[in-house]
């Protein structure tokens, strides 16, 4: 099956503005994620979907391709589906922008599921108790086929008694068929996805499935300045 990794990104970021461009060790952050999707096994090409035309820029600058996208797109996702409708492939990874440490396997292990009849993949790692108590750490819990049940920013499965098994975190790197994902965009908003501000909420409420893959451990991800610096360490370390 044919795979391209879409990454959305925007200059206009509410807690950290200019993201994308920040430098991590000599390079815009954007390209530190670029090229850990551009490793990974099995990916026929990587896409930057952005509505900045700096961004177009940097990612054209360091030889990556680049989509301008409709500046009035509401999500990620429709930023997604404007790029994969003009796109030959079978399968869309959508690997967040603001990722520098995704992990090349992962995106591996999502796109490895759609040999079978499955339209949509997620992440999720284990978390402990005090962790999954973040309202910021969306969790999931899933059936015995590791299909997810149900999203939430509230611990789930609540325990009544005593926790039976994990607490799973969910991490957000999406996979889709390019035909459900573009199905997925053009559903309307549903009214869990509205109470829990998750849009994954949207397919399970219009009676899709998402497979759930269990990884080792969350990437530390980019929302804020200082969680740039936690990922300039980490790589910084790294190199040693």
């Amino acid at each position: 099956m044919k795979t391209v990794v879409i990454i959305p990104a925007r200059m206009g970021s509410s807690r950290f503005y200019g993201k994308p461009l920040a430098d991590l060790c000599g390079k815009p952050m954007i390209q530190w994620v670029y090229e850990r999707a551009k490793s990974a096994g099995g990916v026929s090409d990587v896409i930057v979907a952005a509505c900045d035309k700096e961004v177009i820029d940097a990612v054209v600058g360091f030889g990556g391709k680049a989509v301008m996208t409709d500046p009035n797109h509401k999500s990620g996702t429709d930023r997604l589906a404007e790029v994969a409708k003009n796109l030959d492939c079978d399968v869309v990874v959508n690997v967040q922008g603001d990722e520098p440490l995704i992990e090349p396997e992962s995106i591996e292990k999502a796109a490895a599921v759609f040999e079978g009849s499955v339209d949509m993949a997620s992440l999720m790692v284990a978390v402990d108790e005090e962790t999954a108590k973040d309202p910021n750490i969306v969790k999931v819990i899933t059936d015995n086929r590791g299909f997810a049940m149900y999203f939430s920013r509230s611990v789930i499965p609540y325990a009544r008694d005593e926790r039976a098994g994990k607490i799973y975190g969910h991490i957000g790197l999406y996979a889709y068929t390019r035909d459900f994902l573009l199905k997925f965009a053009s559903m309307e908003r549903t009214p869990a996805e509205k109470t829990e501000s998750l849009e994954q909420l949207r397919v399970l409420e219009n009676g899709y499935k998402i497979k759930m893959i269990e990884v080792p451990e969350k990437p530390l991800g980019v929302d804020t300045p200082e969680d740039l610096e936690k990922v300039r360490k980490i790589i910084e370390e790294a190199n040693q």
